[in-house]
């Protein structure tokens, strides 16, 4: 099977029922899949194709196997973690305890993260973002033929 693929961003509304449309290109690529919502890196929330997070879950069965106290971790990740499918019109719903977590209200940046998509509150991402590009302008010759 071949990998996901997310790129781009993307700014969507948030409705009042607390669900974001995912752009149409990010449903195409994950067609007929789940996905889990997780807050691995704040401020933004991750969201996770079930084809991702399978092997998010295998990475924590190991590190449960390697280190028996790692346990409570584990349950912390998995206590937080949701699952969502969207809708017929390709929404998901965002609980409120995550929306606050990432600050969302309003609009909402879905950023494609390779394997898997961020959400970020658009104004957290651009601080981010501009703060930290330059940084890493000497890898480009690197990446980019």
């Amino acid at each position: 099977m071949r990998g996901v693929k997310f790129v781009g961003s993307h700014v969507h509304q948030l409705d009042d029922k607390g669900r974001v449309a995912l752009p149409a290109s990010f449903r195409r690529e994950a067609a007929d899949q789940r996905f889990v919502l997780y807050q691995a890196f704040p401020p933004a929330l991750t969201l996770y194709p079930e084809s991702t997070w399978m092997g998010v879950e295998q990475r924590l069965r190991e590190l449960q196997e390697r280190n028996p106290e790692a346990r409570l971790y584990v349950l912390s990740v998995m206590a937080n973690a949701v699952e969502v499918t969207p809708d017929t019109q390709g929404r998901i719903v965002i609980p409120a305890r995550l929306k606050e977590l990432a600050k969302l209200e309003g609009q909402v940046t879905l950023v494609g993260a390779i394997d898997k998509v961020e959400l970020w509150n658009p104004g957290l991402f651009d601080a981010q973002v501009t703060g930290q590009v330059g940084k890493y302008d000497q890898a480009a010759s690197q990446i980019f033929p």
